[in-house]
């Protein structure tokens, strides 16, 4: 039986849920683990990945500490990019050559169960052959950027319902220049509540993946891998 373990603990400070990604790669690479999904907002961060540069990152220290922006450097792929309260992070720890993918093939699952969860809503979703990630024309609304490990992946996507826009403007976002930004709000589609896109995420990743079974924690006060 292929089960998935789903984790919705809430808004999380980014170091800690960098700790427990690494935690729980580890536990999946030994088979002490499933394949696990973590679901979660964080307070603002701008995170740069193993190639990313400093220099995309438009503010200065003091206005870092006036906004409270976290940064952090990460051992993803890509660049610059931000997360923050309103935007969905999702981060699937998943032994992929055991579900019957190859790297690019996961990667491209990812992106197509986001654009049906956004044709669903009545988005007109695409991708870009030049960049990762989904976008609404010239907009990102949602970023992807992984890191693979012994064929199990970290890090993941995030989808902007309606976090501040803003805060992307102190950044040159994936060190794209030439392209904007947009959400759920933005787009003038009706926000869901966050059991509702937890549920719907949830259930894109059971089918996509062919999940015979799930189980769900959602207490951030609780860490379900401890023992």
């Amino acid at each position: 039986m292929k089960k998935l373990i789903v984790w919705t603990p809430g808004e999380i400070e980014y170091g800690t849920a960098w700790h427990w990604q690494k935690k729980i790669h580890a536990l999946r690479r030994e088979e002490k683990l499933s394949d696990t999904l973590i679901l979660l907002e964080h307070p603002h961060v701008y995170t740069i990945g193993r190639h990313g540069d400093r220099r995309n990152i438009l503010f200065d220290e003091k206005t870092l500490r006036e906004k409270r922006v976290s940064v952090y450097p990460v051992d993803r792929g890509g660049d610059v990019t931000y997360h923050g309260p309103g935007q969905l992070v999702g981060y699937p720890i998943f032994n992929y050559r055991q579900l019957g993918f190859s790297t690019r093939l996961f990667v491209r699952a990812v992106e197509d169960l986001i654009l049906q969860y956004l044709t669903d809503l009545g988005f007109k979703p695409c991708l870009d052959p030049q960049y990762p990630g989904v976008w609404i024309g010239q907009n990102k609304i949602c970023a992807i950027g992984l890191r693979v490990v012994n064929d199990i992946s970290m890090h993941g996507f995030a989808l902007n319902i309606n976090p501040d826009l803003s805060l992307f403007s102190g950044i040159i976002a994936c060190g794209i220049q030439d392209r904007g930004v947009t959400s759920f709000e933005k787009e003038n589609i009706k926000i869901p509540d966050n059991e509702t896109v937890y549920s719907r995420i949830s259930e894109l990743f059971i089918q996509k993946f062919g999940f015979d079974a799930c189980q769900r924690f959602s207490d951030s006060s609780v860490d379900p891998f401890m023992s």
